[in-house]
């Protein structure tokens, strides 16, 4: 734009400039900058404050610790509500609140207010810039009156260190070390205890019926499990649901295939199986997901989530697909009354990966 259609070319003789720079107003101070009584006043606010905040936080604790999370309150206006939940978020909202506040008052009534206009300057820093910010860190700590206002300062600091109290109780929700339970899993619980030399009769997950060598027909799947894992378990008398059902069932699924003895490619799994009856973890080791597609004629199981596909024939070898071990086999066995059974547990962890693993 040409300066001739600036609304300065245009203004009588006189008049003010209208992009002119109006400047700062002049600096009125506070009552707390001429009365310490009021900047007392205003200090014991502030830590009131980081004091509510320091119980709120202790109440944020003593609430997770002492209040049943099945707990249902009927609260006005909300209606019927976990009481652990309000609980927490009011403790914590509150503990949250009073900090902001507390450095919000803290910052309108006792911190300078003047306001300083700092001209723009290349971003080099020289010895005389890093000696300017030295001074003026130390110009604003002597400003927010830190070290004249004790009482602040200490609330303050507990404050902040409780605070963070909140976040540390919450991990007490990840639980006790699961130990060796990913290791382990229901198939041997009879060789833990002593029961049965230490061998567990596999049943069909279907039928819950044992499981012979003949009812595994070649070119099938069969879905077995472990017998004694059951849905509903007695205690006392009572039958109740079993609350480890789908922790357990989801680590000890199994799955059996009949395959000629001369088309098993490793030693191990030949002497591991029985008749050319393999059976074989049914969690795949990529993320976990059951398998279920087996085709015949090449003896590979095939994950249905990431296509990881898994040779039966050759020791539950990986052939394709992102998972990167082979499926844990379990070793088979049949008792004297003629159903199949397991020896002992997976001599490997089922599953995918997992921190402990090694």
């Amino acid at each position: 734009m040409s300066e001739e259609k600036l609304p300065a070319a245009h203004a009588p003789a006189g008049a003010l400039d209208p992009f002119a720079d109006p400047g700062l107003p002049e600096h009125e101070p506070r009552r707390t900058d001429i009365d310490e009584k009021a900047a007392k006043r205003a200090e014991r606010q502030v830590s009131l404050l980081f004091l509510i905040s320091m119980l709120a936080t202790v109440g944020f604790i003593a609430s997770y610790v002492t209040i049943d999370k099945d707990k249902i309150v009927d609260i006005f206006f909300f209606g019927k509500i976990g009481a652990l939940n309000m609980a927490l978020g009011c403790t914590l909202g509150v503990a949250l609140f009073c900090i902001g506040a507390g450095a919000v008052h803290w910052a309108r009534t006792l911190m300078t207010d003047e306001e300083i206009v700092q001209e723009r300057h290349e971003l080099v820093s020289d010895p005389e810039v890093r000696e300017a910010a030295i001074r003026e860190f130390q110009q604003g700590a002597a400003d927010s009156a830190i070290g004249r206002r004790p009482l602040i300062r200490r609330t303050m600091i507990g404050a902040m260190a409780l605070v963070p109290l909140s976040g540390v109780v919450l991990l007490r929700d990840l639980g006790p070390l699961p130990g060796t339970k990913l290791r382990e899993t229901f198939w041997g619980e009879n060789k833990r205890h002593g029961v049965n030399n230490g061998n567990t009769v596999i049943i069909n997950e279907n039928t819950h019926e044992p499981l012979r060598p003949e009812h595994i027909i070649k070119g099938s799947l069969t879905m077995g499990k472990p017998k004694g894992l059951d849905q509903e378990v007695e205690i006392d008398g009572r039958t109740v649901i079993n609350e480890d059902y789908l922790s357990e069932m989801g680590k000890a699924a199994i799955l059996l295939v009949r395959l000629e003895p001369d088309e098993i490619k490793s030693q191990k799994q030949l002497d591991w199986s029985h008749e050319g009856i393999v059976a074989y973890s049914k969690i795949c080791t990529h993320v976990g997901c059951p398998i279920g597609l087996y085709e015949q004629q090449t003896h590979h199981l095939l994950c249905p989530c990431h296509q990881s596909t898994f040779d039966l024939a050759d020791d539950g070898a990986v052939v394709f697909g992102p998972a990167a071990r082979s499926l844990p086999q379990l070793q088979i066995t049949v008792n004297a009354e003629g159903f199949l059974e397991a020896i002992g547990d997976f001599h490997e962890p089922v599953g995918p990966s997992f921190w402990e693993r090694g």
